[in-house]
């Protein structure tokens, strides 16, 4: 089982990377991973100039003055926008025609947001992949190989349990937000059943704040409709705070041959996180398979390498194409709308 695919083949050659946004996820993810996949950073651009200089000092490289600054090299560049989501469509269309980029998630604020980003992107033909990386994390595409080779036969479970104690103070913008623990966190989780899955076709959701938190929601109940063989349920709970002993960030995935075990590592005590791990069972023991690397930030250097060989032409197919990430943004709307429906009623008692 050590020949799982765990990483995205690096190109033969490469373009230059233009970053819109200078905030925490790109120092801690974006450079880092752009770095490790031997990529060229031309500069970065963000409205703060004072910001994105002192980002750009740090990595050796340049801070645009202006969005044109940012947009000279045309299509010869590579554009990365690491920016909020009301920020999207307005770079989009300052962006050259014709060019390949890759969004930030989500795409979109809701599926409105989602579907103004595909009519600008159709309009300018502009090649988009959104930033759902987490499909792209070593034992994830370790996990899809391993199904696409059959060793787990046809799946038909796939449980997702997360129950830890989120740290939401370090993201304060967070505090005014409606939509916040499906949009921002479970959306990963989404895009990967998704991805290994196809669509549902429908979904019952719930998703509740924490009397301890002012975030809108941190506590999520989804069940996926799959049709009668298939169960997709996940539980997510980021309000778990009694010591790390009984938190769990998990995903089990039971097929008619084996089953994949799955540990999210970076949600355990963030933001220090602990090692992913996947385990096997192809029929007798489980197995632990090595890992080449973590999603935070393995996952982000396979995002953009597969970008990276589609802008080069050595791939045909842009996978996580913004096209097929409206579908995710489908998912996550009809579950904010399923979790503000009643569910099924139960019947009262006649003589109640």
């Amino acid at each position: 089982m050590t020949d799982l695919r765990q990483t995205i083949t690096p190109p033969r050659t490469s373009l230059p990377i233009v970053i819109f946004g200078a905030g925490s996820i790109v120092s801690d993810a974006h450079l880092p991973a752009y770095a490790q996949a031997g990529f060229t950073v031309a500069g970065i651009y963000d409205p703060d100039h004072a910001k994105a200089s002192a980002l750009a000092q740090k990595h050796g490289t340049t801070a645009f003055a202006s969005l044109s600054d940012a947009t000279a090299l045309g299509t010869k560049a590579l554009y990365d926008l690491a920016v909020p989501p009301a920020a999207i469509p307005g770079l989009l269309r300052a962006l050259p025609k014709g060019c390949v980029a890759l969004i930030q998630k989500p795409m979109g604020s809701d599926l409105a947001e989602a579907d103004e980003i595909i009519r600008i992107l159709r309009a300018r033909n502009i090649r988009a992949a959104v930033n759902f990386q987490l499909r792209f994390a070593p034992m994830c595409l370790a996990l899809k190989d391993a199904i696409a080779r059959g060793d787990l036969g046809d799946v038909i479970d796939f449980d997702a349990l997360l129950a830890v104690n989120t740290p939401w103070h370090l993201w304060a913008f967070l505090a005014d937000l409606p939509r916040v623990e499906i949009l921002l966190h479970s959306i990963h989780y989404l895009d990967l059943i998704r991805d290994l899955l196809g669509n549902p076709a429908g979904i019952a959701a719930r998703t509740m704040g924490h009397p301890s938190s002012s975030i809108s929601n941190s506590r999520t109940s989804m069940i996926l409709d799959y049709g009668p063989q298939v169960r997709a349920n996940l539980s997510i709970n980021h309000n778990h705070s009694f010591g790390r002993k009984f938190q769990a960030c998990e995903f089990r995935i039971s097929g008619t041959k084996g089953a994949a075990y799955l540990k999210v590592g970076v949600n355990l005590d963030y933001p220090l996180g602990e090692p992913d791990e996947l385990w096997l069972n192809t029929g007798g023991d489980w197995r632990q398979i090595p890992l080449v690397g973590n999603w935070f930030i393995a996952a982000f250097v396979g995002r953009i390498t597969q970008v990276m060989r589609f802008a080069t032409g050595e791939d045909a197919v842009l996978q996580g194409s913004a096209e097929d990430a409206w579908h995710t943004m489908a998912l996550v709307e009809a579950a904010y709308e399923s979790a503000a429906a009643p569910l099924h009623p139960i019947r009262t008692h006649p003589n109640a």
